[in-house]
């Protein structure tokens, strides 16, 4: 089975740009990571400390910061998304957080014990619910779970169980394992011209020299 690694990117709304590269670049200290924009439509890329997660945001037109919800509070609305958290290194680095974003003028809740982590909670500028959370205890046993009313679900493991989904009928060949192009796909040739983007190391050869070749063509 393949096992997914980690988050990519989180994908938001934005009615200011400019106000969210403040917050999220200079005042969170997220790198701006990268960014497209075309026809009154921007998609920027903010990477978080580890080195491979990413927030993003749209930009566009009749764009509107989101109603505000305190994140676990309940809800009637028709809504998935509660609110996104992101580790800290140590207790200093959550208060540190803390005082940077009150000095800033954005109210903070927090911080709050958890049991296994303390947290602190604020909103972006968009009024994105955010939590910054310091894990200072680890599973020594999974699944951890506390429940009055236990899922039998989750009394099976924490492994992947088989047999509750039918297997592929069909597996995609090498030669079908094709993507079609994005309305970001000119960024790769401007980006590759300017030197401020590269190839993965990891990249076999011969998806290189494809993806090269299509490159230049387009």
């Amino acid at each position: 089975m393949t096992t997914l690694t980690g988050i990519d990117h989180l994908a938001f709304i934005t009615p200011d740009i400019t106000g969210t590269i403040r917050f999220y670049r200079d005042l969170l200290g997220l790198r701006l990571e990268a960014g497209v924009g075309h026809d009154g439509f921007r998609h920027y890329f903010f990477k978080l400390g580890d080195g491979r997660t990413q927030i993003a945001f749209f930009e566009y037109d009749g764009a509107a910061p989101m109603v505000r919800k305190f994140p676990g509070d309940r809800t009637s609305e028709p809504l998935g998304y509660d609110h996104v958290s992101m580790r800290v290194e140590s207790r200093e680095a959550l208060f540190d957080l803390k005082d940077r974003l009150e000095a800033a003028g954005f109210p903070v809740h927090g911080a709050v014990d958890h049991g296994l982590f303390w947290s602190v909670y604020f909103y972006d500028p968009n009024n994105i619910p955010l939590e910054a959370t310091w894990n200072f205890m680890e599973v020594a046993e999974a699944p951890a779970i506390v429940d009055d009313e236990p899922v039998p679900a989750a009394a099976e493991g924490p492994e992947p169980q088989p047999g509750h989904w039918p297997p592929p009928a069909r597996r995609t060949p090498p030669e079908a394992m094709s993507a079609k192009g994005g309305n970001a796909l000119p960024l790769r040739r401007e980006l590759l011209a300017k030197g401020r983007v590269r190839f993965a190391d990891d990249l076999p050869e011969d998806f290189r020299a494809q993806m090269a070749a299509e490159t230049a063509e387009a």
